[in-house]
């Protein structure tokens, strides 16, 4: 159901006509009813066989304007199809999007006769009294795309036999293109296998024949007709299928379903397959309704799935004339009521809105006088408090600060003791170190200094060599052996004569 029908209808209720059969739908529960009845809250649908309604296809100019497009049609729907101007017809329309003509609309277009509604379903009426939706029978099998039943595209062709009609329908990528009354009927392939048998067979044997016999198994003797029944029948359809592909200029039709009101043992999908030569299958989905394992009629199948889908999900083109009277407040006696009930209230209303707004605020301002003098108890009793806390937080604020004192206080004599008892042996073992390599390259070292910053550590060493090429030595040798701990710098080597010495200062970064 749309998500209008959703809260309004707790149950759906499909309709035959042309059989006056009828199934309830509860949740996804369907059931056959022998005796239906009018329930307030019961959704109910119907549709119109394809004799009942006439289609065609017209185009309009784009320079309609929207407002207009209604009253354009109906005119060239009446000029065009030679309709009776003495009967007002309903017509509806479905827009067809051809995207070469820059001038013009298509418009597929529904026409029924009102009298054939009032016809079909007088007897309807009679028990169920309204009927929300009246739609004709090719448009239902859209439902098959929209809730993904049918899930593959391209050029799909419907034919559903029923007793009083039989209809071939034709869909586009999804959408509709055509749809045909084609004269096989039950009542109609009866009459006509009576003609070629030669002999007036009782209806219900040639129903229990075709639908309880297979034709591949039968040793009937109405076996040979029936298969020439059937033939004929498929050569019609495939007149027509050549015709839609001319006229809608259709490359081929991809895919044909093929089904009928009654269950049939014989797979007329197989016999088309082989006449026609194009893939063929049983017009019999999976809903996912449960029922008391009877054979569901698609055409109550499809209605069920119908009243699902939302109105932009949907062909909306609604033919029923058998509308639910206006909500109480829409109907022009429940009009005047509450206007009657309205001047009522003006007349009272005045009087009785100055008293009630009176008393009201006698006891609002009562009510406000109490919340007074609680507050203004619990403001005093809080200040108070507040006065305390200040204090004691005075207090704890001048301790705080004392302790920090004392903190940072000893926090820099535990320093200095550190530095003394870590920095001082650590620059001890450093010299110890660096010396005995001084020795093993030669060179002496006259004085030292130690630099500290919060970058870096670095010790400065003056050496004494007599060859320079000791001291350049000794700062390769020192520079692989202690890569990673230290860093060294050595910025030049001079030479004095009066000592007859080379001289270098070397800077020690500790990492």
């Amino acid at each position: 159901m749309s998500k209008e029908s959703q809260h309004s209808f707790s149950s759906v209720i499909s309709v035959n006509p042309y059989k006056d059969t009828y199934l309830s739908g509860i949740s996804s529960f369907l059931n056959e009813v022998s005796s239906p009845e009018f329930a307030k809250e019961q959704f109910a649908i119907s549709y119109l066989n394809t004799q009942s309604f006439i289609n065609s296809q017209i185009e309009i100019s784009k320079n309609i304007p929207e407002e207009d497009l209604q009253d354009a049609i109906s005119n060239k729907a009446y000029d065009e199809l030679a309709l009776d101007q003495a009967v007002e017809y309903q017509i509806q329309y479905i827009e067809t999007f051809n995207n070469l003509d820059d001038e013009n609309r298509y418009f597929h277009i529904f026409i029924v006769d009102p009298l054939t509604v009032l016809e079909t379903y007088a007897n309807v009426v009679e028990k169920i009294k309204y009927i929300d939706v009246i739609i004709p029978s090719p448009l239902l099998i859209k439902s098959l795309y929209t809730k993904e039943i049918v899930t593959n595209s391209g050029v799909h062709c419907y034919i559903y036999f029923q007793e009083n009609d039989a209809f071939l329908t034709v869909y586009n990528e999804k959408e509709f293109v055509y749809t045909k009354s084609i004269k096989y009927s039950f009542l109609q392939m009866h009459e006509r296998f009576c003609e070629l048998y030669g002999e007036q067979v009782q209806y219900k044997e040639f129903i229990h024949f075709i639908s309880k016999e297979s034709l591949k198994d039968t040793t009937s003797e109405y076996k040979e007709f029936i298969i020439k029944l059937y033939k004929e029948l498929f050569a019609n359809i495939n007149d027509i299928l050549t015709y839609v592909k001319r006229a809608f200029e259709l490359e081929k039709i991809e895919q044909i379903y093929i089904g009928s009101q009654i269950q049939t043992v014989t797979k007329l999908n197989e016999m088309l397959e082989v006449e026609l030569n194009i893939k063929a299958s049983e017009f019999d989905f999976d809903y996912g309704f449960e029922s008391n394992d009877i054979y569901i009629d698609q055409m109550h199948a499809l209605m069920h799935v119908y009243t699902t889908l939302t109105d932009d999900e949907k062909y909306t083109n609604n033919f029923t004339v058998y509308h639910r009277p206006p909500k109480f407040t829409k109907r022009e006696s429940g009009k005047i009521l509450i206007l009657v009930a309205a001047s009522f209230a003006i007349a009272f209303a005045y009087p009785i809105t100055y008293w009630v707004l009176t008393y009201a605020q006698s006891l609002q301002q009562n009510l406000l006088q109490e919340q007074y003098i609680e507050l203004h108890n619990i403001k005093i009793t809080r200040e108070a408090t507040i006065n305390n806390r200040e204090a004691d937080k005075s207090k704890a604020v001048t301790l705080l600060k004392q302790e920090k004192q004392e903190y940072t206080d000893k926090k820099n004599t535990l320093v200095k003791i550190h530095d003394v008892k870590v920095n001082y042996p650590m620059k001890a073992k450093i010299l110890a170190k660096l010396s005995k390599d001084l020795n093993r390259f030669n060179v002496r070292m006259e004085w030292l200094s130690y630099a500290e910053d919060e970058k870096s550590k670095s010790f400065i060493f003056n050496l004494v060599s007599s060859k320079d090429k000791r001291i350049t030595q000794l700062v390769e040798y020192l520079t692989k052996t202690y890569e990673g701990k230290f860093a060294f710098s050595l910025t030049e080597i001079f030479y004095e004569e009066d000592d007859k010495k080379y001289f270098s200062e070397l800077k020690v970064e500790i990492l």
